[in-house]
């Protein structure tokens, strides 16, 4: 029988994908775990792999193709012993109607729709290359006449498995959110939606003069202003659009306040430079490893986290996750975004290693080569602009993270000491933090504890 091969979620938070590359071609078997083709999100080129073996009957979906959603069928696998022309010629027939498991009449998702396929009628078994969501199932809310429709009278709030997950990881209650599928469905863009306030209904306890978010003005009114002619429109790509998601969500969402200490890097760019020097060279006299600063930013961190441990903590609903490593992301600026590679149990590793892993991450994130497990999670993050001559900066918290440090450029600076004026390296840092998890104290704490560890690196050492 037939095998349909989907759209994979390459990711929690993933809707569609470009179908960047076919590496099989029609005709061609397929063994479990071969390599078919390369899909690009919004931060990565990934490579998709068969989870089932046959011969590949039809590609539905040609390679170049844009905004393919997940749980499309993009191919057909004919099995072992299956006329390939009889399967491929099957996946161009009309599939019989979605089983029952919503209202009557029922409408089925169109083709384009991002949330997962109901059951179907006909038989045939669908694979994807990635785990994907069951069918739909209802989620028990109240409800009030006028949703009587959506919610076919009995508390069932219909939603897809993508949206659930979505509303559930950003704490928001599936019943106020406004629907725009099918029969007044809860898709995953709702949930994008009412991240940012859009399609959000007040909560039923809350008073009639609650305060709510403003609507942002709209593209025309924002075109309005200016002379036609005098810009180009850039239409956003899908990184764009996500970073611009998240952290919307997080400065709404998230209650900052920031720490700032001056810190005397004297003693580090001293080790540094002895430390460089004596690093092992090959037979090209290249140097096994050449450390920069950061990289001793992101160690200090990393202990700085297992010294204060209350800090090294995410926020959820249910309670506070209190991590026993320090997974440490580090802030990579790519062409049209940036993106977030973690460097796990960094308080494990020596300096040398976290400097051979940056520059492998920086450079596969430059060319979108970076895997979803090595930029997603993470207990807190770093972002260094010292680089560009910035002295200080705030920046803003990615969730689930409840703090990020922001690093500034180090400058010799005058500082008194002893009583006389003498000229020392400082590097400004300042600690946002999540009001809701790390208390000002708590927070003061984790950034002193940094500042004890930049300002002197052997202690990084035992």
């Amino acid at each position: 029988m037939p095998i349909n091969i989907l759209m994979p979620a390459l990711s929690p938070t993933m809707e569609k994908g470009n179908l960047a590359k076919w590496l099989k071609k029609e005709g061609d078997k397929v063994q479990s775990g071969d390599v078919i083709a390369e899909i690009e999100t919004d931060k990565a080129t990934m490579e998709v792999e068969a989870v089932d073996e046959g011969t590949l009957a039809k590609i539905l979906v040609p390679e170049g193709t844009q905004d393919v959603a997940v749980n499309d069928v993009i191919a057909v696998l004919a099995g072992d012993g299956e006329d390939v022309k009889a399967a491929g010629a099957a996946s161009a027939a009309p599939k019989a109607p979605p089983a029952a498991a919503a209202p009557k009449p029922a409408t089925p998702p169109s083709a384009s729709s991002t949330d997962a396929p109901a059951a179907r009628a006909s038989g045939d078994q669908t694979r994807s290359a990635a785990p994907s969501p069951r069918a739909e199932e209802g989620v028990k809310a109240p409800v009030s006449k006028g949703e009587a429709a959506r919610t076919n009278g009995h508390g069932r709030i219909f939603s897809s498995p993508l949206a659930r997950r979505l509303a559930k990881d950003a704490g928001i209650e599936l019943g106020r959110i406004t629907g725009s599928g099918p029969h007044g469905r809860v898709i995953a863009r709702d949930v994008e939606q009412a991240k940012s306030g859009k399609g959000l209904k007040a909560p039923a306890a809350a008073p009639s003069g609650a305060p709510s978010i403003a609507p942002s003005m709209s593209d025309q009114q924002i075109r309005a202003l200016f002379e036609e002619g005098s810009y180009e429109v850039i239409p956003h790509d899908g990184m764009r659009r996500t970073i611009a998601q998240r952290l919307t969500a997080s400065v709404q969402t998230v209650p900052h306040f920031y720490l700032t200490m001056d810190c005397d890097i004297g003693k580090l760019l001293a080790a540094r430079e002895e430390i460089n020097a004596a690093a092992p060279k090959d037979k090209e006299k290249k140097p096994a490893y050449k450390l920069s600063v950061n990289d001793f930013v992101i160690k200090a961190m990393a202990i700085a986290l297992q010294r204060i441990p209350n800090c090294n903590v995410s926020w959820t609903e249910g309670g506070m996750l209190k991590h026993k490593h320090s997974d440490i992301g580090v802030a990579v600026a790519m062409p049209g975004g940036l993106i977030t590679p973690i460097i796990r149990k960094a308080e494990t590793k020596s300096l040398s290693t976290i400097s051979s892993e940056m520059k492998d991450f920086a450079a596969r994130a430059r060319a979108r080569k970076l895997k979803p497990e090595e930029y997603q999670g993470g207990t807190t993050a770093v972002s260094n602009l010292g680089m560009y001559g910035i002295k200080d900066f705030t920046a803003v918290i990615n969730p689930p993270h409840a703090t990020i440090l922001a690093v500034g450029t180090s400058e010799e600076r005058a500082v008194v000491r002893e009583g006389s004026i003498v000229a020392a390296h400082i590097m400004s840092v300042t600690l946002s933090c999540d009001h809701r998890a790390v208390d000002g104290a708590l927070g003061a704490e984790l950034i002193g504890a940094f500042k004890m560890l930049i300002e002197n690196p052997v202690m990084m050492m035992v």
